[in-house]
């Protein structure tokens, strides 16, 4: 009898093992191009890497973020890569990179995001059953317009909108310049552009070719070339699912492909013909950035972003640029 015992937990325990061995962790992937997409090209790397870190990763892509972070919630997927934004739910933190005016140029994104891969900042990627595991630029955002006339603040009053319905910051500046906000997400913002629906959208170089947005720019659009914040993207996990460890070091394989990231968003830039840029006159960028900081400020204080962050990104800009008018204000200075 006590054979049979010993041979039936053998057996147990090498079936638990065996179970482990095959065990992958599903990642689900957001990517607005689908397989095809430059986001899915980076995480097939990424899984290739993951392998060092002792996780078997099978990705799965999707072209509806709302169902990805939802199918996260609910343990479909074991980690999800989607926009900052959509990642604000699991980790404020990290989900206020993307505050208006916050970061004024991609070249100071790398910067801060290479610094947040540091361990210092560890503590600051768990939130309960979530870690953020990588943080990636996507690239600034710039207003799109389907009639360039719309060249001033003033001027977009009364303008169609488009805003992301899960995004209380965008909905609360619009109606702060007394603009029409049009719900929209990620998936369709472009078509309403496209179709005449909404008159203005914010979004990144990145979507102007696989959206088509040339259509709704038509002959009398431009894009603004003042970027008003940058479109993050955020790899976020179930901690338990993974390795011990696996976090930071994904942080840091993250971090190392920063420098390709960067070259890649800046010659998708440069591509976008140059009929389509109209420029913001020297004079009038104090004002725009004063708009954005009294606005981000009201928004922290309103619970949108985080303090720490805030302040974090404060000191980034300061360092950059001492002289800049804000340096010396404190009310960014959160204690």
């Amino acid at each position: 009898m006590m054979q049979w015992s010993k041979a039936l937990l053998l057996g147990v325990s090498l079936s638990a093992i065996t179970g482990l061995a095959q065990a992958k962790q599903v990642i689900c992937v957001f990517d607005l191009v689908g397989k095809n997409g430059d986001v899915f090209a980076l995480m097939k790397d990424y899984q290739l890497a993951a392998k060092n870190w002792g996780a078997d990763i099978e990705l799965r892509v999707g072209q509806n973020e709302a169902v990805i972070a939802e199918d996260f919630k609910a343990g479909k997927c074991d980690g999800i890569s989607v926009t900052g934004m959509r990642g604000r739910q699991f980790n404020s933190f990290t989900g206020s990179l993307d505050a208006i005016g916050a970061i004024p140029d991609i070249k100071l994104a790398v910067k801060v995001m290479q610094g947040l891969a540091s361990p210092t900042f560890a503590k600051h990627m768990v939130r309960g059953k979530y870690e953020v595991v990588g943080v990636i630029p996507v690239g600034d955002a710039f207003l799109m317009v389907n009639d360039r006339s719309i060249n001033t603040v003033a001027k977009a009053a009364g303008k169609k909108i488009a805003v992301l319905d899960y995004d209380e910051a965008q909905k609360i500046m619009v109606q702060q310049i007394g603009a029409q906000a049009v719900t929209a997400d990620v998936t369709n913002f472009g078509a309403k552009f496209n179709n005449g629906q909404v008159d203005i959208i914010g979004a990144p170089a990145a979507v102007f070719k696989p959206l088509e947005l040339h259509k709704g720019l038509g002959s009398k659009g431009a894009i603004v070339n003042y970027p008003i914040l940058q479109v993050t993207g955020n790899l976020i996990i179930h901690p338990d699912k993974f390795p011990a460890g696996y976090g930071q070091k994904s942080r840091e394989w993250v971090k190392s492909q920063l420098p390709r990231a960067f070259g890649i968003l800046g010659k998708i830039k440069t591509d976008i013909p140059a009929k389509y840029w109209m420029q913001v006159p020297a004079a009038d960028k104090p004002g725009y950035q004063k708009l954005m900081r009294e606005a981000r400020v009201d928004l922290t204080k309103r619970g949108v972003y985080d303090k720490r962050m805030m302040k974090l990104l404060w000191q980034f800009r300061c360092k950059e640029d001492p002289k800049n008018f804000e340096c010396s204000l404190q009310d960014e200075n959160y204690k």
